[in-house]
Parts: structure tokens; C-alpha cells; sequence
């Protein structure tokens, strides 16, 4: 309802800042939609082809969602740079109105979904929707506040500017982690260096090779990693060890192939 009453809001006050609020707002009901559908459809268990479940489908919706606020605040920012150079007339009063309401519908929005954006990156995606139209409409509030009462049109665009380059920050770190997790990129916050320190200081151990660490989504980090093990009686006394050191990072789900030194002779081509 309030997405119709900004579009039409927008265009009988001619404000793009109204606009752009409206369409942040359309994004908004699509990527609370994609949430929940990924949230319920990620919880499908795994099957013999998808040994991981669906559990990905949490970074595929969240890249989707930053990539599409991208998009839409590329689009925003081309008009109100074009307003910049031409100002038009805007109805300041009404536009005031409508800014009020849409500010008031984002703020329940966004606390409703604040709670469980920390530890989900679907979630997240479709909280920093919210959260972007949240600013929206305090930029558009705040330049019809100036509109209504100093008559400064450039309110307008200004407005529009500043809340879509916040947006476009969010939607890009968004991006560029869900990128990351589907490159399988070690976490940023594991030192890979660390990991293979800790790893090669458990009695037992000469050496590690074929070191991994990525994330299936950021709650699930992996690990595998072949090491070096002469004696093969230390061996269940070094995966106890190697599994405690893990959990020093946050690192549950831990896969090891011990060897002697002839196996590392013959992989040492495939590992770095």
C-alpha cells in the first residue's frame, strides 16, 4: 500500500527523491520475498547430489539483492544528477506527507528484521533493503522539510544523492562477500597463517599442505588439510589435537588426510 502511495505521491509532487524511495521500496517487497523463501528452502536436507544441503541458496539471494539495489541506485543517481543541472518545481507539502508515513512503515521494517541480520547473509541482504530505503526516506523527509519551507529545490536531488550512495556501499560490501564465499576464498577473519601455525606446532605433525579454509555460509566454515605424520600410532592423538587448535578460529567442520612423507613426494605437484 505505502508503495503505491509513494509512486503516485511521486509523481503528482514531482520529487525523484519520492520516486526513488518507491523504488527502493518495489526491491524491498521482492528481497523480503527471496528471504523467506530462502530461509525455509535452505533448510532442506541434504540429498546424495547436494552433500551441503542448500544451505548456499543464503548467498546466492543475498548476492541477487545487493546486485539488483546496485542496479536500481545506478538508475537513481543518473535522474538526480540530471535534476542537479535542471531543478523542477515540487510540491513540498505533499511530499512531506508521504515522506513522513514511508519513514514511519521503514523503521518498524527494519526493526523486525535487525535482530537477525548478524549472523545471516540472506537476512542481511534484505535488512540492508530495508535499512536503504529507511535512509531514503529520512533523506526525502528531510529535504521536503527544506522544499516546504525554503523553497531550495535542489533538496530534492541532493537528497537522493546522498541516501543512494549509502545504499550502493552497503549493496557493494554485500556483493563483494557473497562473491567471495562462492570463490570459496578463505574468511576474512582467519589468518590462513595462523590456521597452518597452529596446525604445524601439534607434536606429531612435519609439515601441512593442501591447506583450505573457506565458508559455506558465514555460520559454517570448512577446513581441510593433508599432514605429515610419520608415526601412524600418534595418529588418532594428532586429529584430537588438530580439532581442538580448529575451534580456536571458529572452525567445526574439519577434513585431514595424514600421510608420510612418500605421499607428499607423489602429491606435490597438486599442492602448494
Amino acid at each position: 500500500m505505502l508503495l503505491v502511495v509513494e509512486v503516485i505521491g511521486g509523481f503528482l509532487s514531482n520529487s525523484i527523491a519520492l520516486l526513488a524511495d518507491a523504488g527502493h521500496m518495489l526491491t524491498d517487497v521482492a528481497a523480503l520475498a527471496l528471504a523467506l523463501f530462502v530461509a525455509w528452502f535452505s533448510k532442506q536436507p541434504e540429498t546424495p547430489r547436494k552433500t551441503y544441503g542448500y544451505l548456499r541458496w543464503e548467498i546466492l539471494a543475498a548476492f541477487l539483492n545487493g546486485a539488483t539495489l546496485l542496479l536500481i541506485s545506478a538508475g537513481i543517481l543518473w535522474e538526480a544528477v540530471t535534476r542537479l543541472h535542471t531543478p523542477e518545481h515540487i510540491r513540498g507539502g505533499l511530499m512531506l506527507t508521504v515522506a513522513a508515513g514511508g519513514l514511519i512503515v521503514n523503521v518498524i521494517a527494519a526493526r523486525v528484521l535487525a535482530s537477525s541480520s548478524s549472523h545471516n547473509m540472506n537476512a542481511r541482504g534484505a535488512y540492508l533493503h530495508v535499512l536503504g530505503d529507511l535512509l531514503a526516506s529520512v533523506g526525502t523527509l528531510v529535504a521536503a522539510i527544506l522544499i516546504r519551507y525554503t523553497g531550495w529545490l535542489m533538496a530534492d536531488p541532493v537528497a537522493s544523492i546522498l541516501t543512494t550512495v549509502l545504499i550502493m556501499s552497503g549493496a557493494w560490501r554485500l556483493v563483494r562477500e557473497s562473491v567471495d564465499i562462492l570463490l570459496e576464498s578463505t574468511p576474512a577473519h582467519i589468518p590462513l597463517a595462523a590456521v597452518r601455525g597452529q596446525l604445524e606446532a601439534i607434536p606429531g605433525i612435519e609439515s601441512v599442505h593442501d591447506l583450505h579454509v573457506w565458508a559455506v555460509t558465514p555460520a559454517f566454515v570448512a577446513m581441510s588439510a593433508h599432514c605429515i605424520v610419520r608415526q601412524p600410532e600418534q595418529h588418532q592423538h594428532v586429529l584430537g589435537h588438530i580439532h581442538d587448535a580448529m575451534r580456536l578460529f571458529g572452525i567445526e567442520h574439519v577434513t585431514i588426510q595424514l600421510e608420510r612423507e612418500d605421499m607428499l613426494d607423489r602429491e606435490r605437484h597438486l599442492h602448494a
